[in-house]
């Protein structure tokens, strides 16, 4: 089968480092709850989020990285690398789940706070059921809170080099069918099982559309709209668009302002249906990548400032620091409620949990080169 998709030029694209750094350190924000500084986050504005951000970089990153040594090295080459892929992940978060885990039983037990438990939903590890739990969440089924987003990237990734050999050959088509997917989901209401009960937070029956969508990017899909991308009423729709979802989002974070819509208006987009990647979310992030790819080129001279050096870094290191960030997360958490939630320990936490996953990226960043072999010295002119 001829090969349609359009590979991305060669070369790191700092543009995903960047937005995945912001990924990252919103994900931390939005994780402690009762924070003013989380206010600076996409979510408070629109109906997308840093979910979205992280889940569409990953299916961009992947076909950036696996499609070229596909067709260079075979399906099976890159089958194997992607399942490496996988295993890192997984392993990675039964690592994050053990220490997240005990970090809370032991928070529970030290100071006396056993709802600490029942708030992020590790009760079932209390009881006669440990073991079962623990089954459980090897298989995925059982996550505590915030903990959602890496195993959806595994499933994600799991299921994905059939549809990068597809996406290869038929960008168009499997994008299509991965719209297919998502509104028979919606429909007919699939989701996978979680443990003890309910569904998962993030439906990959759903979410698998991100995912195929930074894919198809990737591979040609942003190139092939430049023509409608850069015309002005795409520019005049997709501001207007930006300003409803901020309105309406207000609207359902303030009841009073609610009030002021009609009803139909209001319900349309309110509660936010983030399991099931509402039509709404999806189109707001859309909208989204389209102002980026017209104001934010490759080329963009602003991504080498040394203000961004510190997001680049956390989106090139983007594993470790998510995980170290979610940990954090629930430390922040933790001591907000010590401290009762002042402001300024607001500030602090959120300062102090940054600036953590940060000097982590530089360290890794630093101890990969140190990995690598030194130079030869050159060698010395010959004596005549």
């Amino acid at each position: 089968m001829q090969i349609n998709a359009i590979l991305p030029p060669k070369g790191r694209d700092l543009r995903l480092d960047l937005f995945r750094g912001v990924a990252n350190w919103a994900i931390y924000l939005d994780h402690i709850p009762d924070n003013v500084v989380n206010w600076i986050t996409t979510r408070n504005y629109g109906f997308s989020d840093a979910a979205d951000l992280f889940v569409f970089i990953s299916g961009y990153t992947a076909s950036f990285v696996y499609a070229r040594m596909m067709l260079e090295r075979g399906f099976i080459v890159g089958l194997t690398r992607l399942t490496k892929r996988v295993w890192q992940l997984y392993v990675a978060h039964i690592v994050l789940f053990v220490i997240y885990i005990v970090s809370i039983g032991y928070v529970a037990l030290r100071f006396g706070d056993p709802d600490i438990i029942n708030e992020f939903n590790v009760a079932g590890l209390a009881g006669d059921n440990a073991i079962e739990t623990l089954r459980q969440g090897l298989l995925l089924k059982f996550k505590p809170v915030n903990l959602d987003v890496l195993p959806l990237y595994i499933v994600l990734m799991g299921f994905f080099p059939p549809v990068l050999w597809l996406m290869l050959r038929q960008p168009d088509l499997t994008m299509l069918a991965s719209i297919a997917l998502w509104l028979a989901a919606r429909w007919f209401g699939w989701n996978l099982a979680a443990y003890p009960a309910g569904t998962w937070y993030f439906n990959p029956f759903c979410w698998q559309l991100l995912f195929v969508f930074g894919s198809w990017c990737a591979l040609g899909g942003a190139a092939k709209s430049r023509k409608i991308i850069d015309l002005p009423i795409t520019l005049y729709l997709c501001i207007a668009y930006m300003i409803l979802a901020m309105v309406m989002t207000f609207a359902g974070k303030f009841p009073s302002f609610g009030a002021l819509f009609p009803h139909w208006l209001y319900d349309t987009f309110n509660p936010n249906d983030k399991t099931n990647l509402a039509w709404y979310r999806f189109l707001h992030f859309v909208v989204i990548v389209i102002l980026t790819i017209r104001f934010v080129p490759k080329d963009w001279p602003g991504l080498e400032w040394k203000i961004f050096d510190p997001l680049v870094k956390c989106g090139q290191q983007s594993l470790a620091v998510f995980c170290v960030g979610v940990f954090l997360s629930f430390v922040g958490h933790f001591v907000l409620a010590l401290s009762y939630g002042s402001v300024w320990a607001q500030i602090g936490v959120s300062a102090a949990g940054i600036a953590i996953m940060t000097v982590v990226a530089y360290y890794i960043s630093w101890s990969k080169k140190q990995d690598k072999p030194l130079p030869k010295p050159a060698a010395a002119p010959a004596k005549s």
